[in-house]
């Protein structure tokens, strides 16, 4: 069985050593469900699986044991060819995504041939009371309507997100510091008026200050407008 197989891929390539660093860095993650696989050897491990004709018994088998498996699950959609089946196998597949590394490494990139479709999904994705739902939604819009498919209004509705969730709130931080970079007239404004909560206000202009994107002086007016205690 493919599963069977997959699990003996995941051991033999074990390191143990990676395994006790991504404990400390995934914390969502019970320490017991990571082998301790390195991610260019899991995504290679997703090309060779992905060609299997019994992948589709992989993909359904939810939810994993393992985070490599949910990161080779990830991997594997990430190389599909077709949209409309893409799109509804991450759909199927996020409910079950616990940490912020297999939603942050899951792009499809066929996403970018039917952005359209892909916006539908991000419009209920953003509306999930599940974390890495919502993540993964503001991480789409960062990733594909910041240049020449941007409109304000995918501001407006990130600026509308609260949520008690580090994961979703750092997200929005770092979708606004990406927005700064690149649409930076039409971000400041969300910045200037507080349209986001304290916290991810003060995060959203650190990123941005921190980006070799922002000039200067668009950097030293930034930092005027944090939000004190």
């Amino acid at each position: 069985m493919i599963i069977d197989d997959i699990y003996n891929e995941l051991i033999k390539n074990q390191d143990t050593g990676y395994r006790d660093m991504q404990i400390t860095i995934i914390p969502t993650v019970n320490a017991d469900s990571i082998i301790g696989v390195r991610t260019p050897v899991l995504r290679q491990l997703a090309k060779e699986f992905s060609r299997r004709d019994d992948i589709s018994s992989f993909l359904g088998n939810l939810p994993h044991r393992f985070f490599e498996e949910n990161q080779l699950h990830a991997f594997i959609l990430s190389t599909m060819k077709d949209c409309s089946e893409c799109i509804k196998l991450v759909d199927e597949f996020l409910p079950y995504v616990d940490n912020w590394a297999t939603c942050d490494q899951m792009s499809p990139k066929i996403f970018r041939k039917n952005k359209e479709l892909l916006l539908e999904y991000v419009e209920k994705w953003m509306k999930s009371d599940l974390t890495y739902v919502k993540r993964f939604a503001i991480g789409m819009l960062m990733e594909h309507f910041l240049d020449e498919d941007f409109k304000t209004v995918y501001l407006s509705k990130v600026s509308k997100i609260r949520s008690d969730e580090y994961y979703v709130n750092m997200m929005t931080a770092w979708y606004f510091a990406t927005a700064l970079a690149k649409q930076y007239e039409a971000a400041l404004p969300f910045i200037e008026k507080h349209k986001l909560d304290k916290w991810t206000h003060n995060k959203s202009i650190q990123k941005a200050v921190e980006s070799y994107r922002i000039t200067p002086e668009q950097k030293e007016y930034l930092k005027t407008l944090k939000r004190k205690a």
